[in-house]
């Protein structure tokens, strides 16, 4: 899933694409007309893309994360085959913050505060690693999936910790920029009647009725 990002008062008209983390000193770079590829020196995956000039063809406006329309990432990859290059974007707008319930929860073979958890997130099941104090098994919480973009800036990305495979994150009212709501330590313990799935800008409303 690629994410885009537009900030022209930093870095003038330039949209910024990318689809994984990448080792700067491992980067291959190439460029053509108004685009430049980014890839994995190793494996020769492309990992970014960065387009220039681009704000009048795909109406950007603002700053910050961009969720590209339908129409934005068809003119995008007409931008990027025009320059020679064979790659092309999907965008994913689905919701990245939602519900997940616990469903197992058990502690890290290789950590003695880590816990390695199997949290439903509506349509699937995710393993996810968490570091908090107060996971358990049947909290419902809060989870960034992979492809969110934190308060920080931080992207979530799939990854492992301590060799063992993490799709996401739980998350705490603090890392969410919510402490309006609750200011506590540890991730988010949500109401139990919210359904696995539910985005967070629907919980955030009903905490704030």
């Amino acid at each position: 899933m690629w994410l885009a990002f537009y900030n022209p008062q930093a870095l003038g008209d330039v949209l910024l694409l990318t689809v994984g983390p990448l080792d700067r000193d491992k980067a291959q770079v190439e460029s053509k007309g108004q685009v430049t590829l980014i890839r994995d020196e190793k494996s020769q995956t492309v990992k970014a893309i960065n387009l220039f000039n681009v704000a009048e063809d795909l109406n950007l406006e603002g700053q910050g994360q961009v969720n590209l329309s339908d129409d934005q990432v068809a003119k995008i990859n007409d931008l990027i085959q025009a320059a020679g290059f064979d790659t092309q974007i999907e965008s994913d707008n689905s919701p990245k913050f939602v519900v997940g319930y616990v469903e197992e929860c058990r502690p890290h073979e290789d950590s003695d505060h880590l816990s390695v958890t199997q949290t439903n997130v509506g349509d699937e099941s995710l393993q996810i690693v968490c570091g908090a104090a107060n996971i358990d098994q049947g909290l419902k919480v809060i989870v960034a999936k992979p492809g969110a973009v934190m308060p920080s800036g931080k992207i979530i990305w799939p990854g492992q910790l301590r060799n063992v495979d993490s799709m996401g994150m739980i998350c705490s009212t603090r890392e969410l920029g919510l402490t309006q709501i609750e200011d506590l330590p540890g991730i988010w313990e949500l109401d139990d009647s919210f359904e696995p799935g539910t985005p967070l800008d629907q919980v955030v409303a009903a905490y704030q009725k």
